[in-house]
């Protein structure tokens, strides 16, 4: 049986495509049961002298014939609904999930200045700050914690740092170092790195530790 339902690229089928499918299950049934008669009536004709007991026998053995067939149409066109549906539940979920990733990449860019900005200024520098400077240190503190939550809520969440173990698929080695950090490890972040839902927004740029210096 051929797919002529149009499923598109977010939707489930509609009422009007289901009623289509049924359409064609009912045609296949009605041509189930012609094909029947007219084999009945073939039998009868080729076969006069069979016994009206060995008409039934016969007729019996094609009607069972013809039902395991317009059963096995009708189990495939079920499966095939079910199939759409799934498909397009996936494609709703998929949609929903990365719907937000294009402005989340450029988010990024954001965060990455808040945070360099931050760290910029150590406990000394803060400590030689007056009030209004730190009032503004601390709003800017907050802020960059509240961004991290809004993304944390959208599904974006930061690549493991230091002292994570190396995975190409998450991060970007720029530079190997020695480091107290096991080999093959994350020794020092360049760059945090973030993903959407399985996949990879931005990779974290990162260097690897070779071991510890060797005496």
């Amino acid at each position: 049986m051929s797919n002529d339902i149009d499923t598109g690229n977010d939707n489930m089928p509609t009422d009007a495509e289901l009623d289509a499918l049924q359409a064609q299950i009912d045609d296949a049934a009605k041509a189930v049961s012609e094909r029947a008669e007219k084999k009945d009536e073939a039998t009868a004709e080729a076969a006069p002298e069979l016994s009206q007991a060995e008409q039934q026998a016969v007729r019996i053995e094609q009607l069972e014939a013809e039902l395991a067939a317009a059963k096995d149409q009708t189990l495939r066109a079920m499966a095939e609904t079910q199939n759409i549906k799934k498909r397009s539940e996936r494609e709703v979920k998929a949609s929903s999930v990365y719907a937000v990733e294009r402005f989340a990449a450029d988010m990024l860019s954001v965060s990455d200045n808040l945070s360099r900005a931050l760290s910029t200024i150590d406990e000394k520098a803060r400590g030689a700050l007056g009030d209004n400077a730190k009032n503004l240190l601390d709003g800017l503190e907050l802020t960059e914690k509240d961004l991290i939550a809004v993304f944390s809520r959208h599904g974006i969440r930061p690549v493991p740092g230091q002292g994570s173990k190396f995975d190409p698929n998450v991060h970007q080695a720029v530079a190997q170092i020695p480091s107290d950090e096991t080999k093959g490890d994350v020794a020092q972040v360049m760059q945090t790195g973030f993903t959407l839902g399985d996949r990879t927004l931005r990779a974290a740029m990162v260097a690897v530790s070779t071991g510890p210096t060797k005496a």
